[in-house]
């Protein structure tokens, strides 16, 4: 019985963090912001076979590190002096033959929720109406960045087409510590930060609320002030 309900709990996870669809023709393709290059190369390759007409790649630099950490892979290859996100992916979408003008600007986000949000103003500023997207991501990050994107953009349809850089995918996650902890890592934060915006929900409602009641209670001040005046 243990082992039935550990079995339903592991395939439940996995199903969960590692979204993925087969992608179709789409309006632009999101690439968040990170130092390995295999996200903007997949949307590089998805690009020329005529997936999208736009990329955006997003980022500033993880506020952790508090700067560009630098290239993580093929490093020999994108060897250039980067000093965001954004400039190591826009280069690595420019030397697999994206045309500059294709790639829209995203430079300030500094985690995952940022590059939802600056990504929807740089979209809604260059009037782009996004029917449907393509996210290009790491595979343990797909979910995270998938529900952020989709918060952000309610009413389009996203296809995710992840890309496994630190050979932890949904197949052998769980056959070593790194991928357990990479994998419950991300259920975990997933849990902290959706709760904090949850939180965050429900105080801004307390505050709508609070001030609808003033300014109810304001407008009936006002009622009672002027009939009192008038006579």
């Amino acid at each position: 019985m243990m082992n039935d309900v550990y079995e339903k709990f592991l395939k439940s996870s996995e199903e969960f963090i590692f979204a993925e669809n087969k992608p179709e023709k789409s309006d632009i393709i999101f690439v968040p912001g990170n130092g390995y290059p295999q996200m903007a190369e997949k949307a590089a390759e998805l690009f020329k076979k005529g997936m999208a007409d736009w990329i955006l790649p997003s980022g500033k630099y993880s506020v952790v590190n508090g700067k560009f950490s630098g290239v993580l892979e093929k490093s020999n290859v994108y060897d250039k002096e980067y000093g965001t996100e954004w400039e190591f992916l826009r280069d690595v979408l420019m030397r697999n033959g994206v045309p500059e003008e294709m790639i829209l600007k995203e430079d300030q986000a500094t985690f995952t929720y940022e590059n939802a949000i600056y990504s929807r103003q740089v979209t809604d500023r260059e009037q782009l109406n996004i029917q449907k997207a393509i996210l290009c991501c790491k595979t343990c990050h797909a979910r995270r960045a998938l529900m952020y994107y989709k918060m952000l953009y309610p009413d389009t349809k996203f296809f995710v087409v992840p890309c496994c850089v630190d050979s932890i995918d949904k197949s052998t996650w769980s056959e070593t510590n790194e991928g357990i902890d990479e994998v419950m890592g991300e259920i975990t934060r997933i849990i902290k930060q959706f709760s904090l915006m949850l939180k965050k929900k429900l105080i801004w409602g307390c505050r709508k609320k609070k001030n609808c009641v003033i300014m109810l209670l304001t407008k009936k001040r006002n009622i009672c002030y002027e009939r009192l005046t008038r006579y």
